[in-house]
């Protein structure tokens, strides 16, 4: 699967702008705030209808304009797909597939997968359980398309359950209504449990040599799936609850609490491991993610790594850019001299300055 094109009109600072990539290596360079990740994540955006910032769809839009458009055009095998994107202030986004309007982000499913690494990434491993999870979603709901609606389901009942938990303060006689959200919050929950045990099962497997290999031998990474609730038990911990979840008025258990645990020779290295541990960690999930997204969809996705490089040693830069060799990537940095150092191949090169873009070879 390859990117070949994206067009953007009143996205971000780009006012109109059309883009024609190579199918290996595509890099932009230029000073910061100049515009650069706003390519990676209208790319993102184009595949997957949600920024990798989580930005709202009125932010994205060109500072005093009500409307903003991108078209993308996707290689998938023999098949060619033609992505619109319509962003409004005040609207849902419209999308259609090769002309053909559709309803739901699930509808784009298969068209495209991403993998998005940013300096960000590298914090992963210390950061709170929230940025573990939203890795965890970010892939899956690329990945599968079930998983996609039942994590939207699951949501979407806990929004409900805590408001009818915050109700429950003025409306005693609402505490019935609480049995139809635990069976659904259990129902999606339980799905969800599923989905992510065995994305992380996947991933050890191969997180685990990846990791031997950038710490030179020296060191084993395991990685855990901390389960809030068992799996076959969130209903009955759910009902359990109930007075606690009642009390605090709002949902206190289900997979929306779990986190996930990063061991190097037993150590838990969130708490214990030192900066250079974590993000070696962090790398090393990163680049298991490419290979396991490879194994599930029989395809290769597209890398796209913003001003990752600056971020990493000499050897762990060496390892990244030795790993990407075969799959289309797009990079974002300040200078092209790490690129001349490791005399790494480029197809192509873009200079980014103040919201234009200009091919240099």
């Amino acid at each position: 699967m390859i990117i070949k094109s994206i067009e953007l009109k009143n996205f971000r600072n780009y006012q109109d702008l059309k883009l024609i990539f190579d199918e290996k290596t595509n890099i932009f360079y230029g000073n910061n705030a100049q515009g650069k990740t706003n390519i990676l994540e209208a790319v993102y955006l184009s595949g997957t209808t949600k920024s990798h910032k989580g930005s709202r769809d009125r932010d994205m839009i060109l500072f005093g304009e009500q409307e903003g458009h991108l078209r993308t055009l996707v290689q998938k095998g023999s098949m060619d797909y033609r992505i619109d994107i319509h962003l409004k202030k005040n609207k849902t986004k419209g999308i259609a597939v090769n002309g053909v309007p559709i309803k739901k982000a699930g509808d784009l499913f298969g068209i495209a997968n991403f993998v998005f690494f940013s300096p960000e990434d590298l914090s992963i491993i210390k950061q709170g359980p929230g940025e573990r999870r939203r890795f965890l979603d970010l892939e899956l709901c690329q990945l599968d398309r079930v998983y996609l609606h039942n994590l939207v389901s699951y949501n979407r009942v806990v929004v409900q359950r805590n408001k009818l938990l915050k109700d429950l303060c003025f409306r005693k006689d609402l505490e019935d209504t609480l049995d139809i959200w635990d069976i659904q919050l259990a129902e999606y929950g339980e799905k969800i449990i599923n989905g992510r045990e065995n994305f992380i099962n996947g991933l050890g497997e191969i997180l685990s040599g990846i990791h031997r290999n950038l710490s030179g031998g020296k060191e084993d990474l395991e990685i855990f799936y901390e389960k809030n609730v068992s799996s076959g038990e969130l209903y009955n911990t759910i009902r359990k609850n109930r007075d606690r979840d009642m009390k605090m008025k709002t949902s206190t258990v289900g997979p929306h609490r779990d986190d996930l645990r990063f061991a190097v020779d037993e150590v838990d290295i969130r708490r214990f491991g030192s900066q250079g541990q974590q993000r070696t960690a962090a790398l090393s999930l990163k680049l298991s993610e490419i290979e396991l997204v490879k194994k599930l969809i029989h395809d290769t996705p597209v890398l796209l790594l913003d001003d990752v490089l600056s971020e990493l040693d000499h050897n762990r830069q060496n390892y990244l850019l030795n790993s990407i060799h075969d799959i289309q990537t797009m990079i974002t940095c300040t200078g092209l001299d790490e690129f001349v150092n490791h005399r790494f191949s480029i197809n192509k090169i873009f200079r980014v300055f103040e919201g234009s873009v200009q091919n240099e070879n």
